[in-house]
């Protein structure tokens, strides 16, 4: 539905799940994609397997362009490699999705009283590792990604930056530092919106709803399904926010998947059109 023809994009964290879904579908619509993740071939993060290679040779069977780059985005002299990269190779960059995130891996831990689920501990018995993990390789290593990418979308004059973000920035879910993490994912896009305004620079974030990634498959039993999303469907959204000329006019804002896919008019890859859940219902 969207044409991307020319244009390119970068999505970090696109080893599996929402990142390589966006990455699918921005290929798909014609974008050249670069992926970043920090998982080889072979390994895997709490059992699961898939890295960009993977991501990208899915991308190449149907018929897109993708390069795949082994990036640990805790690191910055590694991020600045993947920018000069990309800018070596093309005068722009137009999209950029900062999708890279961790701490929800290893939700279960070995304790002293035996291997324990501590997702969903109160902060005052949460492993510190989880902080540094989602300020890091998260909140931070958003905020760099997002340095390096705009000072070349405002010698432009045009781009747009999206953080993948979700409700609980706006309300307590799981514990503390997963809605703070998210909240402040949510404040940089605001207020970057503001001072990349008068450059044509568009930054949002953006909601998934349940999103039917490996992780979630994994554990289908505990989920209810029913108004689930493939993880290419946030990527349909990300495309429609890239093709929209009037995108200015959404910049700053806190956007949900679903309820673009009714403004723009797009459904799933199975033809289904996912209900936006309020943030009482999420």
């Amino acid at each position: 539905m969207f044409d991307l023809s020319g244009k390119v994009a970068l999505v970090s964290g696109a080893s599996r799940g929402v990142g390589k879904g966006i990455a699918l579908e921005l290929a798909a619509c014609g974008a050249t994609v670069y992926v970043t993740g920090r998982t080889r071939p072979g390994e895997t993060v709490d059992g699961l397997g898939g890295s960009v290679f993977d991501t990208a040779a899915e991308i190449e069977r149907e018929g897109g362009k993708c390069i795949p780059l082994l990036c640990d985005h805790a690191d910055d002299s590694q991020t600045l490699a993947v920018f000069e990269r990309v800018h070596a190779e093309h005068p722009h960059l137009d999209i950029l999705v900062n999708n890279v995130w961790a701490g929800y891996q290893y939700m279960l831990e070995d304790t002293a009283g035996g291997r324990a689920f501590t997702w969903g501990n109160p902060f005052w018995q949460q492993p510190r590792w989880r902080w540094d993990a989602m300020f890091g390789s998260g909140v931070r290593a958003r905020y760099v990604c997002s340095q390096l990418a705009a000072a070349r979308m405002v010698e432009a004059r045009k781009g747009l930056i999206v953080n993948i973000s979700f409700w609980a920035a706006q309300k307590y879910m799981a514990n503390v530092v997963y809605g703070l993490a998210h909240a402040v994912n949510d404040r940089m896009a605001k207020d970057m919106a503001l001072e990349l305004r008068p450059y044509g620079v568009a930054a949002v974030s953006l909601y998934p709803g349940l999103v039917r990634t490996e992780g979630v498959l994994r554990a289908a039993e505990h989920f209810d399904l029913s108004n689930s999303e493939s993880p290419r469907f946030p990527g349909r959204a990300v495309a429609a926010l890239a093709s929209d000329p009037r995108v200015m006019e959404r910049s700053g804002q806190a956007l949900v998947a679903a309820r673009l896919g009714l403004e723009y008019g797009f459904r799933d890859v199975d033809g289904r059109q996912p209900r936006p859940v309020s943030l009482e219902e999420a």
